[in-house]
C-alpha cells in the first residue's frame, strides 16, 4: 500500500510543489491538501492519511496548534512532518515538543523530500538527528525541566533500554542500534517499544525530546 500523504500550507505554490514530488513516486499518494490547519481534523478523519505535511505558520490554525488538535481528538492519528522556511526555528521546536515526527525544509531537494516521508511514514529513525540536538540546545530546558525528569524516573527504563534511548538520540536507524549492539533487529525493535511505553512516547521523536529535556542525553 502507498504512504498517503495530506498536504497543509497557506501557499499553493508550495502545495503544488510538493505534489509534484510526491506523486512521481510509486509508492506515496497524495490525498489531499488543506490551506490551513483549522481544516486538517475533519481531512485526516475522512481521507485517513498516513503522514500529514504540515506548514507550521499558517494564519488560522498554525502547524503548533494543529499538531495537538490532531493528537487530541483523532484515534490512531497520522505521522505529523512539520514543513518550514527556517531549520532553527523555535516553532519547529515546539511543534515537535507538541506530538510532530519530523519537519522538514520547504528548500528541501526532491530527493529529501522523498526521503523524509517515507522516513517518517516507518518511524524507525529520527529526521535530521543533528538539528533535533541544536533546536534542543537553544529552545529545550537541557535538564531543567522537571516534568520530563520526574517522567524519566518513573519510566525506569533498564540500562539497555538507557543505551537504545541514547542511540536514538543520535539518530540511529534499528538496524544501526542492533549493529552498535550486536544484537538482532527484533531485539532492537523490542527495547525501542519498551521504551515508548514506559516514557508514554508516541514516538521516536517524542522520547528523544524527553531524553534531552530531562538530561538524560546532553544535547551538542
Amino acid at each position: 500500500m502507498p504512504v498517503r500523504v495530506l498536504l497543509v500550507d497557506d501557499e499553493p505554490l508550495v502545495r503544488a510543489g510538493l505534489r509534484a514530488v510526491l506523486e512521481a513516486q510509486p509508492d506515496i499518494e497524495v490525498v489531499g491538501e488543506a490551506a490551513d490547519g483549522a481544516s486538517v481534523i475533519p481531512l485526516v478523519r475522512q481521507l485517513r492519511p498516513d503522514v500529514v505535511a504540515m506548514d507550521v505558520r499558517m494564519p488560522l490554525l498554525d502547524g503548533i496548534e494543529a499538531t495537538r488538535a490532531v493528537l487530541r481528538t483523532v484515534a490512531d492519528p497520522p505521522k505529523i512532518l512539520v514543513v518550514t522556511t527556517f531549520e532553527n526555528d523555535e516553532y519547529v521546536y515546539g511543534a515537535l515538543r507538541a506530538g510532530a515526527d519530523g519537519f522538514l525544509l520547504k528548500r528541501a531537494r526532491p530527493a529529501e523530500i522523498v526521503h523524509a516521508v517515507r522516513l517518517v511514514a516507518e518511524g524507525e529513525s529520527l529526521l535530521f538527528p543533528a538539528s533535533v540536538r541544536r533546536m534542543a540546545a537553544e529552545y529545550g530546558d537541557s535538564g531543567g525541566n522537571r516534568a520530563a525528569r520526574d517522567l524519566l524516573e518513573r519510566a525506569r527504563l533498564t540500562e539497555r533500554e538507557g543505551e537504545v534511548l541514547r542511540l536514538m538520540a543520535r539518530g540511529l536507524s534499528n538496524a544501526e542500534i542492533a549493529a552498535r549492539l550486536v544484537v538482532g533487529t527484533e531485539t532492537v525493535k523490542s527495547h525501542v517499544s519498551a521504551v515508548l511505553a514506559k516514557l508514554g512516547a508516541r514516538d521516536r521523536t517524542q522520547a528523544v525530546i524527553v531524553a534531552y529535556e530531562s538530561g538524560f542525553v546532553t544535547p551538542g
